[in-house]
Parts: structure tokens; C-alpha cells; sequence
């Protein structure tokens, strides 16, 4: 007969084979089901990207294209799992049922130094306009609440006034360009999730606790199948305008992705389909091409850095600004 440390020990391992394969096993599975993608369905092709896409390949690019959803669910499970689990905590609800959600064993297997280093990986991937939604995730997750800042009134209130302070230095004058520009969802954005941060932790009652729990759960995951979406179709390959030269004279513009070059041909998967060997002697020159898809929504920014940019793409922009997009770039193949 086993006893209750016994099934706690053997929850606590399943949890912990159930996180460690999403975290490791959806990527692996992501970037496969990417080479296929980019391969337009042809087995022949999605060969030739398997032989000449590396793994490390693979994972720089799901990394570049897929860490803000990554980064997304981890705070998303850590937040909602540590809410879970300090309400399953409750004496009255912890006599009723011994089972804890999901998301609750998850929390409770993972070291804090993860918890707080997916809040860093998000810092520097999510775009500036959702980054206050990380106040009350973290709020959530290591379960920060007013009192705990400072156990008197009056230092507790002087704490939380200097930390609004310095947040609205940072987001005041984008929530008034904001204002006269009516974009309501950067006032929201920017507004709301600091008042939410303040009321965010703590316990949930028992019976909001017991419907929640499991919707919310399946909510992440059906979020991820549903943003992942995106990510698979993301090209591996950068896109490039490969300049060829006929044979009868003339030239020829082939818009597409370079997967391997060797000492007789240079093989392109062009975007209207298909793979074309093209001699390397008969290659005039080559351009990479920016993804023009990724079009701005909003005209605000916060001290110089546009709110639609990542804090690593808006240092990278200021270290090396845009180039001037090629014509060939924009001219269909």
C-alpha cells in the first residue's frame, strides 16, 4: 500500500517529465515541422534542408522567430501555477482534494533562478508595448503583494508611490501621445497592468479556484498550438535575390533561399516553389532582403526605442540603423 508521500513524490516526477518535455520537446518538434513547411510538402526537398540546415541552425532560428511565444508560456505557467498553488494551500481546500493543478506541480518543481530567468528572457524579447504585462506576472509568480514591500503603512505606501513614480517617467509621455492619437490599446497596455499588479497575488477562493484552474490550463496550451501557427511557417533561411546571368545574354533575378553552395552550384529554394541549381560562374551578385511583413501598427515610442521593437532589436537598430531596401527586394521573381 503506498503511502501519501509515496504518490506525492511520484506526482512531483511526472510533473516534472510532463514540463521538461514541453520545454524541450516542443521546439525539437516545431523546428522539424518547420524544414517541412519551407519545403512546400515535398519529401525530396524537405531532404536536402534536413541535410543541409544544421541543428544549431535550427535552433538560433527558432529561437530569433519563436522567443517571445516561449518566453510567453513559461511566464504565463509560472504566474498562473504559483496563484494555483498558493490557493491549493489552503487548509480548506487542501483537506478537500490532495490533487494540485498542473500548472501548480510545475511551479513547484521548478528552481526559482528558472522562474526569473524566463521573466529576463522576456524583458529582452517581448515587445516594449506588452512589456507592463510582466508587473503582474511577476507579481503573480513570486507572489508580491503591497505588504510584503514593507510591513508599516506609511514606508509601504512611500515604496509604492517612488515605484509609479519611476514608471511613469519611463511610459507617461507615450500614454500621452497615446491619448491624442485614441489608440486605446496602448492606454490600456501601459495603464492597466500596474493597478493589476498590486491585487494580483494571493490566494484564489475555493471556488473560483476549481473551474479556473482547468480552463485556464487548457486555454495556454490551446494558445500555443494557436500561436504557434506563425512560427512554423517562419522561413529558416534568410531571403535573398540571387542576381544570374543567361547564357544568351541578359540577366536574371531568382528570389529565393540559399541552402547550400558548393564548388559547381549554388542550390535555391525559390519562393514560388521548387529547388533551381544555379552554376555559381553564372552569379553576378546577391542580395538579402528584409521582411517587409512586419509592418508598424503604432506611431509611439519610448525614449527613442518604437514600442512595436524588442529591447534587442531596438539596440540593434541604433547600433546599426536600417538600410535602404534593394530594388531587386521588391520586385516579385
Amino acid at each position: 500500500m503506498s503511502t501519501p508521500v509515496t504518490d506525492q513524490a511520484e506526482r512531483r516526477a511526472r510533473a516534472s517529465q510532463s514540463f521538461w518535455t514541453l520545454v524541450v520537446g516542443v521546439p525539437a518538434v516545431f523546428s522539424v515541422l518547420r524544414l517541412a513547411v519551407e519545403a512546400g510538402g515535398e519529401l525530396q526537398t524537405t531532404l536536402l534542408l534536413v541535410a543541409n540546415v544544421g541543428p544549431v541552425n535550427l535552433i538560433a532560428g527558432f529561437l530569433t522567430t519563436a522567443a517571445q511565444l516561449l518566453s510567453t508560456v513559461l511566464v504565463a505557467i509560472f504566474a498562473l501555477g504559483a496563484v494555483f498553488a498558493v490557493s491549493a494551500d489552503q487548509p480548506d481546500l487542501a483537506a478537500v482534494s490532495a490533487r494540485r493543478p498542473l500548472f501548480a506541480r510545475w511551479t513547484d518543481i521548478t528552481p526559482a533562478w528558472l522562474v526569473l530567468a524566463s521573466f529576463l528572457f522576456a524583458l529582452v524579447t517581448w515587445e516594449l508595448l506588452y512589456l507592463p504585462l510582466l508587473l503582474p506576472a511577476f507579481a503573480a509568480a513570486f507572489q508580491i503583494t503591497p505588504e510584503r514591500l514593507h510591513e508599516r503603512l506609511a514606508p509601504r505606501l512611500l515604496l509604492l508611490t517612488a515605484l509609479l513614480a519611476g514608471y511613469g517617467w519611463l511610459v507617461l509621455p507615450t500614454m500621452l501621445d497615446a491619448w491624442w492619437q485614441r489608440d486605446l490599446v496602448a492606454l490600456l497596455l501601459f495603464g492597466g497592468p500596474p493597478l493589476l499588479a498590486v491585487a494580483v497575488a494571493g490566494p484564489l477562493p475555493r471556488a473560483v479556484l476549481r473551474p479556473l484552474a482547468p480552463l485556464t490550463q487548457a486555454a495556454v496550451l490551446v494558445i500555443l498550438v494557436w500561436a504557434a501557427l506563425p512560427v512554423i511557417t517562419t522561413p529558416v533561411l534568410p531571403l535573398t535575390v540571387v542576381t544570374v546571368a543567361n547564357p544568351v545574354g541578359g540577366s536574371e533575378d531568382v528570389r529565393g533561399h540559399v541552402v547550400a553552395v558548393d564548388d559547381v552550384n549554388m542550390a535555391v529554394l525559390e519562393t514560388r516553389g521548387g529547388v533551381r541549381f544555379v552554376p555559381v560562374d553564372r552569379v553576378e551578385a546577391q542580395v538579402l532582403c528584409p521582411n517587409e511583413d512586419e509592418l508598424p501598427r503604432h506611431r509611439l515610442r519610448i525614449h527613442d526605442f518604437h514600442v512595436e521593437d524588442s529591447l534587442l532589436e531596438g539596440l540593434g537598430r541604433r547600433v546599426r540603423p536600417v538600410h535602404r531596401i534593394d530594388a531587386a527586394c521588391r520586385t516579385p521573381s
